[in-house]
């Protein structure tokens, strides 16, 4: 038994102890355990296991987006353990969101056995399908009994699990139903008589982590010399430099324009893309040259970008459209005319055709893109006002090279796709577009930046953090470094870019939701460093060297008005001139 850690002292954490070891073989290599009594086993065995790192969170909210930030950094599924009751139901926005995105978490809810079920039993709601179609694969377990054959029933339904995790891309759902003794107290020795028996090597000798399958398509049917659009969404890679060399490839191959969101590696990693663009909301407000620039096919990566106006003109455009994707479900929200191929991103270019030598169309968006970037560039650096899409702006050009950066959703996602210019910092591009919510926004990046052999950033505004503060419990166990660039505008700044923003009111209560919070009161009441920005200069101090571990807290205080009007005067002045 070399190597292998079974504690045998009842059936419970004999019953936990193969679980884990097989979740170890299987890849998992973090646990994110909220504190309960009736997952005391699960506990227990995931604590004393040399081969998972298991970390207590005191919410379950924040456990469960600290896992999905831990399980988006590794690539590997993280595993999330909770008692019964509605513990699990904390749980449940970051299922979704792992869901929509596709990050591999493993949900184990312990649970009252069945004869404790309906019956007024404390602490026990019904768990059975909890998440219901948000997660790849749901099982209940039998209640841990002794023996061999119900051993290998765990074993087996555990490494299923964590395929479907891994293979599918997203969250599945293990409850778990367990009889007293919690604690590891001897038994009648039935679980040691069984331990004895099984030759522990061979019982777990075929276990051994899942892989993701590379899916091929079929060749793609459009003319090379087309004038044809390249557009790339929101995109998560392990591997930032690979992911833009695919893309890179794809639009040599095509000699197409790449129209890419700023949450994608591309925009890090420009010179591996060519006939990159970036400055398309920019482009595209101006009608006239929107109209010149309309394509005969568009071939979209995965997602659609975050940009309305994009977005608008594609659906107006009605153009034939190839969805390219290596998931199964429906991502088109615009419900284009568009074929899907079901393949991997490298098994793309070997079904593309070759472009043609000359393509004017791409030229086009060269020029219209180089002369939106001179512009929005000048108008970005001619002010030094406490502007907040300067922040995105700055961090392109100051961050340390491949610097991890969190991007909050509301405007901070906005301002990186308006404002973050192409180039070679190398930033790893983290964020949770996939249901676009800022619940557990501190807690995601903090899992991003455990653990991580760089210094990370997280860019978020004051009420994405506000909604998550539990997060800064995460402080003593946290291992790394974390810089909060926190865009203060005392508010819902995404809102005053909203039509609902004429209606006042009751628009400034019930919308925008002022807040003045003291956050040199709050950080000092967890312990984390706070610096209130003094101005830019400051700023591209404080970003351009990062702590090499704890906490900090850049504050810029920002007027929420004033930059919702600068915004729409830049956009109009910078289309109109094009």
């Amino acid at each position: 038994m070399a190597d292998i850690e079974i504690d045998s002292r009842n059936v419970n954490s004999l019953w936990a102890s193969v679980l884990v070891e097989t979740f170890v073989r299987a890849g998992v290599r973090h646990a994110v355990v909220s504190p309960g009594s009736r997952s005391t086993p699960l506990t227990m065995a995931l604590a004393r296991h040399g081969g998972i790192e298991a970390i207590p969170v005191l919410d379950e909210r924040s456990a469960s987006f600290f896992a999905l930030g831990l399980a988006k950094r590794t690539g590997a599924p993280t595993a999330l353990v909770c008692t019964s009751g509605t513990a699990g139901a904390n749980y449940f926005p970051a299922v979704i969101e792992a869901q929509e995105s596709r990050v591999p978490l493993v949900v184990l809810t312990a649970d009252r056995p069945p004869e404790l079920r309906a019956c007024g039993s404390g602490q026990t709601i019904d768990q059975v399908k909890l998440f219901g179609g948000h997660v790849e694969f749901f099982h209940e377990f039998a209640v841990p009994e002794a023996g061999e054959a119900p051993l290998r029933y765990v074993r087996q339904m555990a490494l299923h699990a964590v395929d479907r995790a891994v293979e599918a891309g997203g969250p599945v759902h293990l409850n778990v139903p367990l009889r007293d003794p919690l604690p590891p107290l001897p038994d009648d020795g039935s679980a040691a008589k069984t331990a004895a028996a099984i030759d522990w090597p061979r019982f777990f000798g075929a276990v051994a982590p899942a892989v993701r399958p590379l899916l091929a398509g079929p060749s793609l049917e459009f003319a090379a010399a087309v004038h044809g659009l390249i557009v790339v969404g929101p995109r998560a890679a392990a591997d930032a430099s690979a992911e833009a060399t695919l893309v890179g490839r794809i639009a040599a191959k095509l000699g197409w324009p790449v129209l890419a969101d700023g949450l994608t590696p591309l925009r890090t990693h420009a010179r591996a893309v060519p006939n990159l663009v970036t400055t398309y909301d920019l482009v595209l407000r101006n009608p006239a040259v929107a109209e010149r620039l309309r394509p005969e096919v568009v071939l979209c990566l995965g997602e659609w970008p975050t940009s309305k106006v994009l977005r608008a003109w594609l659906e107006a455009n009605d153009g034939p459209v190839w969805f390219i994707s290596d998931r199964a479900d429906n991502r088109d929200a615009l419900h284009s005319r568009a074929r899907r191929a079901t393949m991997s991103l490298a098994a793309l270019p070997a079904a593309l055709p070759q472009a043609a030598a000359d393509n004017d169309y791409t030229r086009r968006w060269a020029r219209y893109d180089r002369a939106a970037r001179i512009a929005l560039d000048d108008a970005l650096g001619a002010s030094d006002a406490m502007f907040e899409g300067r922040a995105a702006w700055l961090l392109a050009q100051h961050l340390p090279p491949e610097t991890p950066l969190f991007v909050a959703n509301s405007m901070p996602a906005r301002d990186v796709e308006y404002f973050w210019p192409p180039g070679e910092c190398g930033a790893h591009i983290y964020f949770n577009r996939g249901a676009n919510g800022i619940d557990g926004t501190l807690s995601t990046a903090l899992g991003v930046a455990h653990g991580g052999d760089r210094p990370a950033v997280l860019l978020t505004g004051d009420l994405a953090l506000l909604h998550d503060t539990n997060g800064f419990l995460l402080r003593a166990k946290f291992r790394g470094s974390l810089t909060i660039v926190l865009i203060n505008n005392r508010g819902g700044g995404i809102f005053e870019h909203l039509p609902v923003a004429q209606f006042e009111p009751p628009f400034e209560e019930f919308f925008a939701t002022p807040q003045a919070v003291d956050f040199a009161g709050l950080c000092a009441s967890h312990g984390v460093e706070h610096v209130t920005v003094r101005d830019w200069a400051h700023f591209t101090a404080l970003v351009a060297t990062l702590p090499a571990r704890g906490l900090r807290v850049l504050e810029l205080p920002t007027d929420r008005k004033r930059d919702a009007a600068r915004r729409k005067q830049m956009f109009a002045a910078i289309a109109a001139g094009l």
